[in-house]
């Protein structure tokens, strides 16, 4: 199997480093997971169809080391599930030369995400492409110290804003495409997220980000055998 098939559902997921502890689910030729930021600001569901492994859970509590062990192989490879009874303990993956073993760990020490029990109605749909991946990355790496970015509704249509305040800030400005069934009061999210969610789903060339004015973003990618949809959680005002 292609390495990158796994080392890709993990980028989704992790985000630059942002989740760390998820429990897998391997299914019927799919993985998937639902995951969680430290802070809460962030979580999400990620699917990866036709990926053939054992019907298992496997409790990933340090996705940072899983990854750097994966670095050290090829991209062919092969996975092999070490269990003890009918609980998977390690994971080994192999390629030609060499093999790794990465320790699973009980699901118990991993916080499970919250349930959405009730989405808000979402008032801006916002088209995300490949310019405004491109734009937003690029915006938010000039603006390094600032942390969040605004949806700004008015007259004159929506922007989408990095370090937006009521005072005159450095900040950009980015165009978008919407469709708008209601205007709504301006709402900011963290920026640090959204850039590795754009990073980490670059390669996704269409996608819509909705926005509620009740303080909810969500956002679905579908790419290839990849489906995950992101769910950001509004910060305080930005005066």
């Amino acid at each position: 199997m292609e390495k990158v098939k796994l080392t890709r559902f993990i980028d989704k997921y992790h985000l630059g480093g942002n989740v760390n502890a998820v429990v897998i689910n391997s299914k019927n030729d799919k993985l998937n997971t639902r995951f969680i930021t430290g802070d809460k600001a962030l979580l999400g569901e990620l699917t990866v169809n036709n990926f053939t492994f054992s019907n298992t859970e496997l409790g990933v509590y340090d996705t940072e080391q899983l990854s750097k062990l994966l670095s050290v192989l090829s991209d062919d490879v092969t996975f092999d599930l070490k269990s003890s009874g009918d609980k998977a303990i390690a994971l080994e993956v192999s390629d030609q030369h060499s093999s790794v073993n990465f320790m699973l760990s009980d699901k118990s020490v991993i916080n499970p995400p919250p349930a959405l029990k009730e989405l808000p109605d979402f008032q801006v749909k916002i088209k995300v492409d490949t310019q405004f991946i491109l734009r937003f990355i690029s915006g938010k790496s000039a603006l390094s110290d600032t942390d969040t970015f605004t949806v700004i509704s008015n007259d004159n249509g929506v922007e989408v804003i990095i370090g937006y305040a009521s005072i005159n800030t450095n900040r950009v400005t980015i165009p978008v495409q919407t469709e708008v069934t209601s205007s709504i009061k301006n709402v900011s999210f963290n920026a640090n997220l959204f850039k590795d969610v754009l990073v980490a789903n670059k390669e996704c060339e269409s996608a819509t980000l909705e926005v509620s004015e009740q303080g909810l973003a969500r956002i679905n990618f579908k790419v290839d055998d990849y489906d995950v949809t992101y769910y950001l959680v509004a910060v305080q005002d930005v005066d």
